[in-house]
């Protein structure tokens, strides 16, 4: 039975997508790079930006790391509003607050802007631990070792009590790496191809299913 429910962001709780694609369009005209279809730059949301500059637009890490620093200029104060919560979220992380489950927040995205983006919607109140990497990427690098941040700050001595909650393969990777479970959410940006080949055997088509899953009603 599962008491620790860790949660995904971008494509999880929030709908980033207009936010995320706007600020990769942005940085990748710095360097004259023209990519007028944003629907182009979605495999963008999920994976940390420096390594996805480096596999779709073949970058050095040097020149990946100055364009994540232009995604930055936009995001801090642009991007990172340009985001909505998916309809039933609140309402999912309340139930599973109030069946007593301890929740955490287990992101790719740079903590300082999850922490922002989960106040600004209200749902900071939810979690019992937030973590994700610096915005230099040298702390919590890998999704793994997110995960495993939040296991350690939580206290798990089970980790068949552990379920991660994601949309992308990262997330299904990084929870079997850890050894816990991983629940694909669908209405995210992965789709059932990813989740499946990346070994996810657990799906879910709405934020209400996750409490479905969890808690059996």
């Amino acid at each position: 039975m599962f008491k620790y429910i860790f949660f995904d962001l971008d494509g999880t709780l929030t709908d980033s997508a207009e936010g995320i694609t706007k600020c990769v369009q942005y940085a990748l005209e710095s360097r004259g790079i023209n990519v007028p279809d944003l629907n182009t730059l979605r495999p963008f949301i999920g994976p940390p930006l420096i390594e996805s500059f480096m596999k779709f637009y073949g970058m050095t890490e040097e020149e990946a790391r100055l364009c994540t620093a232009k995604y930055r200029e936009r995001f801090k104060d642009t991007g990172i509003y340009e985001n909505k919560i998916y309809p039933g979220v609140p309402e999912m992380l309340a139930q599973l607050k109030a069946n007593g489950l301890r929740l955490a927040l287990a992101t790719s995205k740079p903590l300082v802007f999850a922490q922002r983006v989960t106040d600004y919607f209200n749902l900071s109140q939810y979690f019992d631990y937030i973590c994700g990497p610096d915005l230099t990427g040298s702390h919590l690098p890998a999704k793994a070792d997110v995960i495993a941040d939040a296991m350690q700050k939580l206290g798990v001595s089970d980790k068949s009590e552990v379920l991660m909650v994601g949309d992308r393969s990262q997330d299904v990777i990084g929870a079997l790496k850890c050894g816990i479970a991983c629940a694909g959410a669908l209405y995210g940006y992965g789709g059932r191809k990813e989740l499946t080949d990346a070994g996810c055997t657990i799906f879910v088509d709405t934020p209400q299913d996750i409490v479905k899953l969890v808690c059996g009603k």
